[in-house]
């Protein structure tokens, strides 16, 4: 197991931007074929296990679309 040493005395600040989880994606995306009508999933992670989820959607006759959010 790692160690971390810290030494306080310094103010830390900044900004992350956490990434979408894999393992809330997928069972998210399964869901969507309960609904009858739109669903808006944000911060999927674009990872090939998604990608084919979408696929898989596509295959059964749904739709997706990919919008870019920059």
């Amino acid at each position: 197991m790692s160690e971390y040493i810290i030494k306080g005395g310094k103010k830390v600040e900044g900004e992350v931007t956490v990434s979408g989880s894999k393992n809330a994606a997928l069972p998210i995306i399964a869901a969507t074929i309960l609904h009858n009508g739109k669903t808006t999933l944000y911060n999927v992670p674009n990872i090939h296990d998604t990608q084919m989820m979408f696929e898989i959607l596509k295959q059964i006759g749904g739709e997706v679309t990919k919008k870019r959010t920059e």
